[in-house]
């Protein structure tokens, strides 16, 4: 029996109007709460002050090195994605952190770091590999 799972976001509208809410399958429903994970600070539920991870710790952190900014980014992201996500098993991140230059109309450019995650591991229900990739910019964070 395939189980369905809330597509993020969530209509809330249709909940309290008693309407069909919009469903996913399993690997779309992990690659959503990763991205939930993911642009949560930690404290932002205050249900679980552990959920979210430390990125908006470093969102503005312009002095910091790259290789420091991906570890830190890195560390985080695992350790929030192996306590939360439950069906997911051998968790592995990549992360890689790159400068981008965004032409404007103007004079001025502008230059922001794309951080790039891509999460690898096993579904713990059907064993099927599972790898999913958020992109975000950061100083200020967007997707």
């Amino acid at each position: 029996m395939i189980i369905p799972y809330y597509k993020l976001p969530l209509d809330t509208y249709k909940i309290i109007t008693n309407k069909e809410v919009d469903t996913c399958d399993l690997k779309q429903s992990i690659v959503g709460f990763i991205h939930l994970i993911a642009t949560s600070y930690f404290g932002e539920c205050t249900f679980d002050e552990s959920f979210g991870c430390s990125i908006w710790n470093v969102d503005f952190d312009n002095l910091t090195s790259t290789n420091k900014l991906r570890n830190t980014i890195t560390e985080s992201l695992e350790e929030s994605i192996t306590s939360q996500e439950k069906r997911l098993k051998k968790i592995s991140l990549e992360v890689v952190i790159e400068q981008e230059e965004f032409m404007n109309r103007g004079s001025l450019n502008r230059i922001k770091k794309r951080v790039d995650i891509k999460v690898k591991g096993i579904v713990s229900q059907t064993n099927e590999p599972f790898t999913c990739l958020e992109r975000f910019y950061i100083a200020p964070l967007s997707f």
